[in-house]
């Protein structure tokens, strides 16, 4: 769209002068914003900036305290997500919210049911339109496919196929490629791009600003819940971005200087490990991380990453194999006893590993500490001390929260990583394993994290790194191994690794050996 013809058009959504007030904040403070039919929209700001809070107040999730919605010029009420559903306004959230056991037609019409009479579904009818909207939009997918055995970009696709089916005009994405790889995206990209063309509307809300560069129309900065500004593509930077967004000039790329690595801390042997199912997804991995030094590990999801962190850290039994740190063997050992042993994990799955969100913020940061002193004396805790502790921490990390005592489940997704990271970078550390790290962070966490992270090589801890985020494995890893069907395939050179290759080996495990490859061990 050109942006004559864009200044031609009236908005598809306006919000004027939201504004959501919560107990000790203002999380939106006389908002405005506007998107155009046939528009993408980017929507930025930090962790707790305020972003979900408005969509929450487009879906019907939050009730504004002042303010209107208008949908083609009228004034509406939006109460709930139903309200907004009928009025074409659909939501895919950063944690899918589809049923891994049900298929692609079933999750599509869960809700909106395509009836044959007033008993029983048409379900020829309904696949045949999943069938034709896929079609339409340049994706095919098998509408009996168990949506469990997909993988994550098509999941994406899911969900926004059950936006499409529901009639969705205005759609709602909420880090859409934050668990994507580089192919993927540009898959979605291409969704997107059909989407926009047929005059829907998309408000595009990402961490990854060479990625809101690339798709947007139109961006909207907000920080700490007011429009700090408005941007076209062409008239900006990564560099202005992250400094609208956060205030300050941000070091976007963190100068991890040299390490200097001495023994091995970990080291695994012939590691085998299923998953839940019985499916071996590690087969016989040797790697070894040394102290003063981060090894990273590329893959496309579903390769065995996820195995393989949860084997080390204690959360999953292997069925062959050792596993080693600091010379003893610890294969099997339980979570608890691996913390002990001066082991720190930040999962990928902050829910479900990482936090207790019915608990006070105060409790979590002490999730794995609470039954030493200073926090307790005997059977006894020392309440004092925890909150003096919590105090600590949320100004040290920067967690945007009206206090220590709030529920977890109340923070934003970003504040809840940050205090996952904040509990477990703050003990002195044999072994440091991050999983997924940053994933949903702004760009001012990142930086912070990543500092961090340098900080603790530096000073002698062996940190194992696994993300989803290529750039991050490159930016910050001294040794990386690419990880494929289960195996390590490769052990490169961090500060000399290619990009491309490490892409391709990714996705192929490789064939031929590359001029710089590293040893796996020293």
């Amino acid at each position: 769209m050109t942006e004559q013809g864009e200044a031609l058009l009236a908005p598809a959504l306006e919000m004027r002068g939201i504004t959501k007030r919560y107990p000790g904040v203002v999380a939106n403070d006389h908002i405005d914003l506007d998107v155009r039919p046939g528009e993408i929209h980017a929507l930025l700001g930090e962790n707790g900036a305020g972003k979900t809070t408005l969509m929450n107040v487009l879906y019907g999730l939050a009730k504004p305290d002042e303010g209107e919605i208008l949908l083609d010029g009228r004034s509406v009420k939006i109460a709930s997500p139903s309200d907004a559903i009928v009025r074409g306004i659909d939501m895919v959230h950063q944690h899918f919210m589809l049923v891994p056991v049900l298929t692609v037609a079933e999750n599509i019409l869960l809700g909106e049911e395509t009836m044959a009479n007033p008993v029983f579904l048409d379900r020829k009818r309904a696949r045949s339109q999943i069938i034709d909207l896929g079609r339409r939009f340049g994706f095919e997918i098998d509408p009996d496919e168990k949506v469990g055995s997909l993988s994550v970009g098509w999941q994406q696709r899911v969900e926004i196929l059950k936006a499409l089916y529901r009639h969705a005009k205005i759609l709602v994405l909420d880090e859409p490629t934050a668990v994507l790889t580089p192919q993927e995206t540009k898959e979605i990209f291409t969704v997107l791009r059909r989407l926009a063309a047929e005059g829907h509307s998309i408000i595009f809300i990402s961490h990854k600003l060479y990625e809101v560069l690339e798709i947007a129309d139109r961006i909207t900065v907000i920080r700490r819940g007011r429009v700090v500004g408005e941007r076209l593509p062409s008239e900006t930077n990564e560099d202005d971005l992250a400094e609208l967004m956060v205030g300050r000039e941000v070091q976007l790329t963190v100068d991890r200087g040299e390490s200097h690595p001495a023994g091995a801390v970990l080291k695994v042997e012939g590691l085998h490990v299923r998953d839940d199912r019985g499916n071996e997804m590690v087969r016989g991995v040797d790697l070894e991380v040394r102290a003063g030094e981060i090894l990273g590990i590329a893959g496309v999801a579903g390769n065995g990453q996820d195995e393989l962190v949860e084997a080390i850290i204690g959360l999953r039994k292997p069925h062959a194999g050792t596993v080693t740190l600091d010379g003893a063997d610890v294969t099997g050992h339980t979570p608890r006893q691996m913390n002990e042993a001066r082991v720190a994990y930040v999962p990928a799955d902050r829910h479900r590993f990482g936090l207790i969100l019915s608990f006070p913020l105060s409790d979590n940061l002490v999730l794995t500490t609470y039954y030493r002193s200073p926090y307790a004396r005997g059977i006894m805790r020392d309440e004092a001390a925890i909150r003096r502790e919590a105090e600590a921490t949320v100004a040290k990390y920067d967690i945007r929260t009206p206090s220590a005592t709030v529920k977890a489940g109340t923070l934003s997704g970003g504040n809840q990583q940050k205090a996952v990271v904040a509990r477990e970078f703050s003990a002195d550390l044999a072994l440091l394993v991050l999983d997924q790290p940053t994933r949903g962070l702004d760009v001012g966490s990142i930086e912070f994290i990543h500092k961090q992270a340098i900080a603790k090589r530096d000073a002698g801890t062996a940190i194992l790194l696994v993300s989803a985020e290529l750039d991050e494995i490159l930016e910050m890893s001294d040794r990386i191994g690419v990880m494929y069907r289960g195996e390590i395939v490769r052990v490169l050179d961090g500060p000399t690794a290619d990009k491309n290759e490490v892409g391709i080996l990714m996705a192929t495990g490789g064939a031929t050996q590359p001029a710089h490859e590293a040893e796996v061990s020293a």
